[in-house]
């Protein structure tokens, strides 16, 4: 993957794009229902705000994380849901100023990680290159719930890869979610990057592999479409499986989309 500069400047790029499609909206417009169950764009930016707030706290004071993690041990399958509905119930221009300044706090703290350190997290801990590039895929991801909501068609960028990046990292975490076992052998996988380059993960001559547009992956990974409804083309019983159960958030699977739900 790329240098922590430049998925730092990544992530500064995605989190304005999607900035400018709800900077714009009337209180009304953030109450707009997402395809999420139950949550609106506000909940959508109050889930990013809050999370970014909670990457800076595991950066910059290990110790109260650790707390954090312990206090939130008794909700620990709604305390990530608790923050977005909270964060969410504040006027729109409030909510936007802490999602901002969280963002800016994140890229501070990061820079200022020891080199070779690496941070808490709610699985293992992660380098500050790999924490802002979770945090970059789930900041596309959501505003992909956005983007939806608001009827508009995103323009794929190179950002991408840093999504595909994670969604094929996370390939084993997926089964073990699942309580499956994770095939011994690797998959290749080989996408077709916005630009037509071509993107590759795993051995050349692997038996289970998977093509696809850069895009149509990333939506697959990240459950915000239905596998059918992709151009994800598959070779093997074991990469067929894993499009079924693929994740590339951390924590339980959600139930995903339908099929044919986006036309």
């Amino acid at each position: 993957m790329a240098d922590l500069d430049a998925l730092l400047a990544d992530f500064a790029d995605e989190s304005a794009e999607l900035e400018r499609l709800v900077a714009p909206l009337d209180p009304a417009g953030w109450r707009r229902p997402t395809p999420a169950p139950g949550w609106t764009i506000a909940h959508q930016i109050g889930h990013l705000a809050w999370t970014d707030e909670v990457a800076t706290l595991s950066a910059t004071d290990p110790d109260g994380f650790a707390r954090m993690l312990t206090e939130a041990a008794p909700r620990v399958t709604t305390f990530v849901d608790e923050g977005a509905e909270e964060a969410a119930a504040a006027p729109p221009a409030e909510l936007l100023r802490r999602w901002r300044d969280g963002r800016a706090a994140l890229v501070a703290a990061l820079r200022a990680v020891p080199e070779g350190a690496k941070v808490p997290w709610f699985g293992p801990p992660m380098r500050p290159g790999s924490m802002i590039t979770a945090r970059l895929m789930e900041t596309w991801a959501h505003g992909q719930d956005v983007a939806d909501a608001l009827g508009v068609t995103r323009e794929p960028t190179r950002r991408l890869r840093a999504v595909a990046h994670i969604g094929t990292r996370t390939r084993d975490f997926a089964y073990t979610v699942h309580g499956r076992t994770p095939p011994a052998a690797e998959f290749r996988i080989e996408l077709t990057a916005p630009d037509g380059a071509l993107w590759s993960w795993g051995p050349a001559d692997a038996e289970q592999r998977i093509t696809a547009p850069a895009l149509d992956f990333c939506l697959l990974v990240t459950q915000r479409r239905h596998p059918d409804d992709l151009a994800v083309r598959v070779a093997g019983a074991d990469a067929a499986e894993w499009l079924t159960i693929a994740q590339a958030f951390a924590g339980p699977s959600g139930a995903g989309r339908a099929k044919g739900q986006f036309g």
